[in-house]
């Protein structure tokens, strides 16, 4: 099979085949076996495409298919034979075009795969088809583990140290391959945790001493007893090694902004009219503050799992061993993953924590896409710079514009995020009596809003990272707002007794151009203590900024 494969790739299409030369580093393709392909390194949809050939029949990788694999390993120089079947209607003169395809990033229908696939390449373990099989093996094989523990389970003894090496490498190698078995047999059962289950006592039953617990593989389980754990295990490690330190990422940017420009005065606007001035730094800090917190809500929200049969009752496991305490039992194992133990399910676990958990996230986002509106804002006033690079086009037609599309991006990822997960935070918890599947497809998602959450946050980064203070600029709007200072005044007049400030400021300042000279006349002819009057005019717009600086510092 394995020479077939090789031989007809070299055959039928010789020029779009990687040639092994001392220029190319050689890979393995896994299912060719002891079969070297020099396929582009990281060529995953590659693989993809020999997987449909090994896993069928011989006769269904047929030659016609060749060129169409062999172009998804092509160089880039050869991207433009990718579509094989182009042709053009005569009459609408309209392209048609292949709907077999192979999957990679110039065909992906996502662009989490397509476009955006290489940044957002570090879920694909955890939230793929593949990741979510790997998951629900090594609960599978944690649970029979467990079950071997238990002294009431006589039929399951304690494993030797053989064995236990074994469980363990089923679970630290799985790979692709592995995956790629379970999907061949859920063709056959139409099950994918079924199928899991089949596979697994396949691989039991070359051991001899597995070989003899082979029914305990999926015992008293229900499909959501190892698809809830794995989904808390898939959200969980997301959370640690992704999510959560991206969040931190986005903190700190923002915290070394305030920090940075701390004391760099500037015109606040509320309603979008000039107000009491603030600083920049100031403005910096209460995001990150606001988006701290938020983090902290998302580190907070406990990932809840069950492992209680059919129901939620434990029914199938009383009756086969009636003196194991399953509540005790199923605690530890779910607790042992680092998952809370949730009691009270039916079939499923409610899902509560994961809406929980997404709306936790939407509000950080929501908060990030407010950052990024305020940026956006700046940079049009001018307060930002943005650093050119090199080779950047900003529009197709205007040669002088930079624009800020990393905020825009972020912003657009963002809305798509919570979107997806406002409908599995609102659609997950209800499920009809005691389980219905509307939940299945939708859990199949969970990466979705991850992913496009992941991309906002980068592209935050990015443009934080090109932003330039222009401090001249900023100075020129606060120092020229005489009219800001209306407030300061009438405040002290307040605390002298000095009858209806508020009216008095308001008819010098408002609907008019108010200078510096307007507002000394004014302060002159108050009946305020001498040091009262001369602390009024030594103030300026830009040194009416309160706390500000130090309240950015200490963020």
């Amino acid at each position: 099979m394995a020479q077939a494969l090789a031989s007809s790739l070299c055959v039928r299409s010789p020029s779009r085949l990687l040639i092994p030369s001392s220029s190319l580093e050689p890979t393995v393709c896994p299912p060719c076996s002891s079969t070297v392909c020099f396929f582009p390194r990281a060529s995953l949809f590659s693989f993809h495409s020999c997987f449909d050939a090994v896993l069928s029949s011989p006769a269904h990788y047929s030659h016609s298919r060749a060129p169409r694999i062999a172009a998804a390993s092509a160089s880039a120089a050869t991207s433009n034979e990718l579509i094989s079947s182009q042709v053009v209607d005569g009459e609408s003169g309209q392209m048609e075009m292949d709907s077999e395809l192979e999957l990679m990033e110039l065909t992906a229908i996502s662009p989490l795969d397509g476009r955006y696939g290489n940044k957002v390449k570090q879920l694909r373990t955890i939230f793929s088809e593949f990741g979510l099989i790997r998951y629900r093996v090594l609960i599978e094989v944690r649970w029979i583990q467990k079950l071997s523990q238990l002294s009431g389970v006589e039929e399951v003894p304690s494993f030797s140290a053989g064995a236990m090496s074994v469980l363990e490498d089923m679970v630290t190698n799985f790979g692709v391959l592995d995956a790629a078995a379970v999907k061949k047999r859920e063709r056959i059962t139409n099950h994918d945790v079924k199928a899991v289950e089949y596979v697994l006592k396949e691989k039991f039953h070359a051991h001899p001493e597995l070989s003899k617990v082979l029914e305990f593989i999926h015992f008293a389980c229900t499909s959501e007893d190892i698809n809830n754990l794995a989904h808390a295990l898939m959200l969980q490690k997301a959370l640690q090694s992704i999510v959560l330190p991206a969040m931190d990422r986005i903190v700190e940017a923002i915290q070394s902004l305030a920090h940075q420009h701390a004391e760099v005065a500037m015109l606040a606007r509320t309603h979008g009219q000039p107000a009491s001035p603030t600083t920049l730094g100031k403005e910096m800090a209460n995001f990150c503050y606001r988006l701290r917190q938020q983090r902290k809500q998302v580190a907070a929200v406990q990932l809840q799992g069950k492992i209680a049969g059919a129901v939620g009752n434990y029914n199938a496991h009383v009756v086969a061993y009636p003196d194991v305490d399953w509540v005790t039992v199923a605690q530890e194992f779910v607790t042992s993953l680092g998952i809370t133990f949730n009691p009270y399910t039916t079939q499923i676990e409610p899902h509560d924590y994961i809406a929980e958990l997404f709306h936790a996230i939407s509000r950080f986002n929501n908060v990030l896409l407010g950052f990024d509106r305020d940026v956006w804002g700046y940079i049009s006033l001018g307060y930002f710079k943005q650093r050119v690079v090199a080779g950047e086009v900003g529009s197709s037609t205007m040669p002088h514009k930079v624009n800020p599309i990393d905020f825009e991006n972020s912003e657009g990822n963002l809305g798509l995020a919570n979107a997806t997960f406002d409908h599995l935070s609102s659609k997950l918890p209800i499920s009809r009596w005691q389980r219905d599947l509307t939940d299945s497809t939708v859990l199949r998602n969970l990466g979705v809003g991850l992913g496009h959450s992941i991309l906002a946050y980068e592209s935050t980064l990015k443009g934080i990272s090109k932003l330039q203070v222009d401090e001249g600029r900023i100075f020129e709007d606060v120092a020229g707002s005489w009219e800001v200072l209306a407030e300061p005044v009438q405040t002290v007049m307040r605390r002298y007794g000095v009858e209806e400030p508020y009216e008095k400021l308001k008819a010098v300042t408002r609907d008019r151009k108010v200078t510096k000279e307007i507002m000394h006349q004014v302060v002159e002819g108050l009946d305020l203590p001498e040091d009262a009057k001369s602390r009024l005019f030594e103030l300026v717009p830009q040194s009416y900024i309160g706390l500000a600086a130090t309240l950015a510092r200490e963020v």
